[in-house]
């Protein structure tokens, strides 16, 4: 159903193109009504337009409180032609047929430093909402228009139909006013939470989310699978989100997720690092002097995994490093700090490696802390605080008769760090600042351990004499039993179990040095 429009409603914080449109929408006869600052800029631009207080014959109030909550501005909005014909001419209430509001920038007001609880309040908007709502609601008649994005295809509609608008373009429309609001609303919320120290993380009765879209993906987890990217729209971007493409082809919801797991273990080390991600879990992590002798050290630890995988470094990727990377093996995304102007050059002769320069660097901070991390299942929504949590060196127990000597030490720490980000069941063997092996996913953290061990040994990585990480306790001896087979001389885990004890006793029997550290990392 096609519906003329006559008369239009501007009020925007966003004066993208506000300018252009109103001047098109007035060369096609249609009269324009608008308020404060809106109204000055038309006015400026030599634009023909009634203030709305002209119109109501009601002065705005209480500070610009007050502008259009009027019958005469929601009666043209929601009035259904045909119908309240009558009721509209007994007030003299004219149609309003196009409403183009978008809010005050709230969001924006309450992210600077200095922002009151008054200042928050009063950047609240409620006039615009309203309209929106009442335009949205009554779309059979009015288009309503919250996105400059949207202005262009508005006018091509008004020339295509002659001065009117398809039921189509104003129901799309609509309902994006709606999320439009929608938004805004749980961004008050949130803040409004907020400055009752609530967050997310305290898991309130009501949980508001928006998230804004940053891009459709050409599909999901597989092919036959529709996906797309989200980020919370309130929020400064960290992480892959935050993160520039330089070059490739746009990130899959696969890339994104394996990205994200390499980014964040990366981000977990000082000194130059490098992790190497496949399917979701690290294949090889290490620390060394340079970026380029990290990469050989992660490499090696599994190089039929690594593959076309995930490769992330905390330092700047600089010309060596890419150039042994592109000799030795195909990426499907290289992530760094920085990218060198010599790595760059070098990587684009390789225009399917997809690049990425991240907005942060090593170390992990207290970013983290009020975050929270979202899982959905069917039906719902399970949302916990990160696992940011780590053991120092000082906050480990030694259980066993032998203590870890200082090298020991170190690796069982860098271990640690690099089993947070393996499924579990995970055990990681490491030594000097390397990966031997990772075993992931497994429904028995023994089976974890054979497959780090046959992840070693085809690779002639020896463990005899390394250390191993596991990411929740030994149920049982068998564990350790088999560590000591294969030469594993200190061991951190959580500890917990019934048969601590037991497992204790195995590592004095082997000579084996344990710690524990009072918490897991399950990653599933």
């Amino acid at each position: 159903m096609l519906q003329p429009v006559r008369r239009a409603l501007l009020s925007v914080s966003d004066k993208t193109g506000i300018v252009e449109l109103a001047r098109a929408i007035a060369v096609r006869g249609i009269e324009i009504l608008s308020t404060g600052g809106t109204a000055r800029v038309l006015r400026e631009a030599a634009i023909a337009v009634r203030d709305v207080a002209d119109y109501t014959g009601f002065p705005e109030m209480m500070d610009g409180r007050i502008k259009t909550l009027h019958p005469k501005i929601h009666g043209g909005l929601l009035a259904r032609r045909g119908i309240d014909d009558a009721a509209m001419a007994e007030h003299q209430i004219a149609p309003i047929d196009l409403l183009v509001v978008n809010l005050y920038p709230f969001a924006s007001a309450v992210a600077r430093a200095h922002c009151s609880y008054a200042e928050g309040i009063e950047n609240i908007d409620i006039g615009g909402p309203a309209m929106l709502r009442g335009a949205a609601k009554n779309h059979e008649f009015v288009t309503v228009v919250v996105e400059p994005a949207d202005y262009a295809r508005v006018l091509a509609e008004l020339d295509s139909n002659k001065g009117c608008t398809s039921f189509e373009l104003r129901a799309q429309l609509a309902a994006r006013a709606y999320a439009h609001t929608a938004q805004y609303d749980a961004m008050v919320a949130q803040w409004l939470m907020q400055q009752q120290h609530l967050t997310p993380a305290t898991f309130p009765p009501t949980l508001p989310l928006v998230f804004a879209k940053v891009q459709d993906l050409r599909y999901g987890e597989n092919p036959h699978q529709q996906a797309a990217f989200y980020r919370p729209a309130a929020q400064v971007p960290q992480g892959i989100a935050a993160a520039r493409s330089l070059q490739g082809k746009e990130l899959s919801f696969n890339n994104i997720a394996d990205a994200d797991t390499a980014i964040e273990c990366v981000r977990r080390f000082t000194g130059p690092a490098c992790v190497i991600v496949k399917h979701a879990n690290p294949c090889g992590v290490a620390l060394a002097a340079d970026p380029a002798a990290a990469y050989e050290a992660a490499y090696r630890t599994d190089p039929v995994s690594a593959f076309g995988g995930i490769i992330a470094f905390n330092h700047e990727l600089d010309e060596a490093t890419a150039r042994r990377i592109i000799a030795r093996q195909f990426a499907e995304v290289i992530a760094a700090p920085a990218v060198s102007a010599t790595a760059r050059a070098l990587l684009a002769q390789k225009p399917d490696i997809r690049v990425l320069e991240l907005a942060r660097a090593a170390p992990a901070a207290a970013d983290e802390a009020d975050g929270i991390e979202l899982r959905s299942v069917a039906g719902g929504l399970l949302i916990q605080t990160p696992d940011a949590a780590h053991i120092s060196a000082a906050g480990l127990t030694v259980v066993t008769r032998r203590a870890p000597t200082t090298a020991e030490l170190a690796d069982l720490d860098f271990a640690w760090r690099v089993c947070r980000f393996v499924k579990s069941n995970a055990i990681v063997f490491a030594r000097a600042g390397a990966t031997l092996g990772i075993g992931a996913g497994q429904m028995s953290r023994v089976y974890s351990t054979k497959v780090a061990a046959l992840k070693a040994g085809d690779e002639k990585l020896p463990i005899a004499g390394a250390v191993m990480a596991s990411d929740a306790f030994f149920p049982f001896r068998d564990g350790l039993d088999a560590a000591a087979e294969l030469g594993i001389r200190a061991v951190i885990q959580p500890g917990g179990s019934r048969r601590d004890q037991e497992v204790i006793a195995a590592a004095d029997a082997h000579d084996i040095a344990m710690v524990f550290t009072g918490m897991r990392h399950f990653r599933h």
